[in-house]
């Protein structure tokens, strides 16, 4: 019996390691990269992170919600997703992108720094405020929607 346990065990450890193993392999670029990703601010609508690559410098493998990034010094980037698939980003100052949700890697081929602002959308729907601010519950929301319809 001892041994049974034994096993079990091992096996136990060695899955919980491997779902771990597997959280890791894309997340937060703020928990992943933080030399490259630092937060700004976040609530439960966006998250705003500050990008910075200097020449040369690569990330490890993270995700970013569907967002804009908004390129403060332009640059020479190359994405690899995670599946192999590589793409040449060439990114000018003032430039902004939407990008979809995306798990990637970053390398900075150029000689000189890339600096961005990325905002991550985090909520799937827009939200529509009443006058004082106050948000419009679905319910209320559609209530509002077939009043104006008539």
């Amino acid at each position: 019996m001892p041994a049974k346990r034994g096993f079990w065990m091992v096996l136990a450890v060695f899955a919980m390691q491997l779902t771990l193993s597997g959280k890791s392999l894309a997340q937060d670029p703020t928990k992943v990269a933080p030399t490259h990703y630092k937060l700004d601010f976040e609530n439960e609508h966006v998250q705003v992170v500050s990008v910075h690559y200097g020449a040369h410098e690569k990330s490890a493998l993270h995700e970013h919600p569907g967002g804009v990034v908004v390129v403060i010094t332009g640059g020479h980037l190359k994405f690899t997703d995670d599946k192999g698939k590589v793409t040449d980003v060439f990114a000018k100052p003032g430039e902004a992108r939407w990008f979809n949700p995306f798990k990637h890697t970053v390398e900075n081929v150029g000689d000189s720094a890339y600096n961005a602002v990325y905002i991550g959308i985090r909520s799937k729907t827009n939200t529509i405020t009443k006058n004082d601010g106050e948000l419009l519950t679905s319910d209320q929301l559609q209530a509002l929607l077939t009043e104006n319809a008539r």
